[in-house]
């Protein structure tokens, strides 16, 4: 059987994870890794720190002691952490946000980025930009921040989340032709911002399992 190990920096998307990994991974095992002070420390500095940084490569060497075959990092405010530590692993760390950049990246010009936390917006327009140099495509990146959505969310307020998500995407759709949702925990208004704006848009949850099912299939692990 198969092992992969999620690790998280805040609560919620292993909500969305879970049936979605069930549903692309049968008979795989999914272990996830919970850590909620990454986020509010991040969200706090306003980056990733030293400390944050440490704390991920504990956990990924957690996952590798579980007996991991692959480590997905869901969050995309530490997915640059994520890069700079992948050499010191032995098995992959797909992160969650990178097959979305790249089909993205491949079929878009005008990109509109929607996020709930600033510290998602820069790293996401990076992840973008370096997909685009990769395929020697030129895109355009606009981005709008949701204020306050995330702290909506966490605060048991999912309605007020995502209607400043909405209020956030009718001004980035003005300049776009497709929308990316920065954070996994967007992808419950990936239908309602499609009806809404006409636009496609692009969430992370679904397209990251995939990403792990493939890299599950190229070791010859999957079907499980």
């Amino acid at each position: 059987m198969a092992t992969v190990v999620a690790v998280y920096t805040g609560q919620g998307l292993s909500d969305r994870i879970g049936p979605l990994f069930r549903e692309e991974l049968p008979g795989c095992r999914l272990v996830n890794i919970i850590d909620d002070s990454l986020i509010a420390d991040v969200i706090q500095a306003g980056g990733v720190t030293t400390a944050v940084v440490r704390r991920l490569v504990q956990y990924y060497r957690h996952a590798e002691d579980i007996g991991a075959d692959l480590i997905l990092n869901t969050c995309s405010s530490v997915g640059e952490a994520a890069d700079r530590v992948r050499s010191l692993f032995n098995i992959p760390i797909i992160k969650i946000d990178d097959d979305m950049a790249r089909q993205v990246t491949k079929n878009f010009d005008q990109i509109g980025v929607l996020a709930t936390l600033p510290t998602t917006l820069d790293p996401t327009r990076q992840l973008l930009q370096r997909e685009a140099d990769l395929q020697n495509r030129k895109v355009s990146v606009v981005d709008a921040l949701a204020e306050g959505a995330y702290q909506a969310l966490v605060s048991g307020q999912p309605e007020e989340h995502d209607r400043l998500i909405y209020e956030a995407a009718k001004l980035v759709a003005k300049k776009a032709d497709v929308l990316v949702l920065a954070q996994g925990s967007m992808a419950r208004m990936e239908k309602t911002l499609t009806e809404e704006t006409g636009l496609p848009v692009y969430a992370s949850p679904r397209l990251g399992i995939m990403a792990v099912r493939a890299e599950l299939e190229r070791q010859g692990k999957y079907p499980c």
